[in-house]
Formats: structure tokens, sequence, C-alpha cells
């Protein structure tokens, strides 16, 4: 699709068909800056949080399960949940929800 725009930018060779590639431009940068760039960003900061996780930490799975990491492995993780363990890859740890289970409730103003 942008390649047939610029090969007819290019074969008419007139400033209307500049006008037109123009907003295809700012189409494709508006999309880069609020689709693309903050989904690597978040991919980034999943990565980030799952290699600092060590042993004692409490997370939360994609799945929902909270427990506590007893074990870890280069690719899983063993889970203390309350029967038992669980063994998890670590692509499943849930960045937000882990997060918020580790940071205490903010304090209430009377």
């Amino acid at each position: 699709m942008i390649a047939t725009i610029l090969l007819q930018a290019a074969a008419s060779g007139g400033l209307g068909s500049f006008s037109t590639l123009i907003p295809m431009v700012l189409i494709i940068a508006v999309f880069y800056f609020f689709m693309i760039r903050p989904q690597v960003k978040k991919q980034k900061d999943q990565k980030k949080y799952v290699d600092e996780l060590k042993k004692g930490d409490r997370v939360v799975t994609t799945a929902g399960i909270h427990g506590k990491i007893i074990d870890l492995n280069d690719t899983t993780f063993l889970v203390e949940v309350d029967n038992g363990k669980i063994r998890f890859d670590k692509s499943a740890i849930s960045l937000d929800a882990s997060k918020a289970l580790n940071t205490p409730p903010a304090a209430t103003k009377s």
C-alpha cells in the first residue's frame, strides 16, 4: 500500500501526489507513537521485572495464581501456593498484578 503510494507520487511528479503522501506519513507517525512505542516499553518493563525476581518475592501469574517464589531457574520458577508447589514459565508473571500485590496500600487521609 505504501509502496503503491510512493510509486504513484514518483510517477506523477506533481505537488498533488506529495500532498497525499503527507497525511499517510502523519498516520504512520501517530500509529507509532500511540501504539507501537508504548507496547515496546511495556515489554521492556516486563522483562526487567522478571529478570529482577528473587526467592521470597510474592507474585501473581497471568492465570491469577498468587504465591511466593521458592526456586528460580533460567526459564522457570517454582511458586509455593496454599496447597503445594507449582512450576511456571517466567513469562507467566503478571507485571501489573504482581506490582499491585507488593505495593502497600496508600494511607487514607481523614
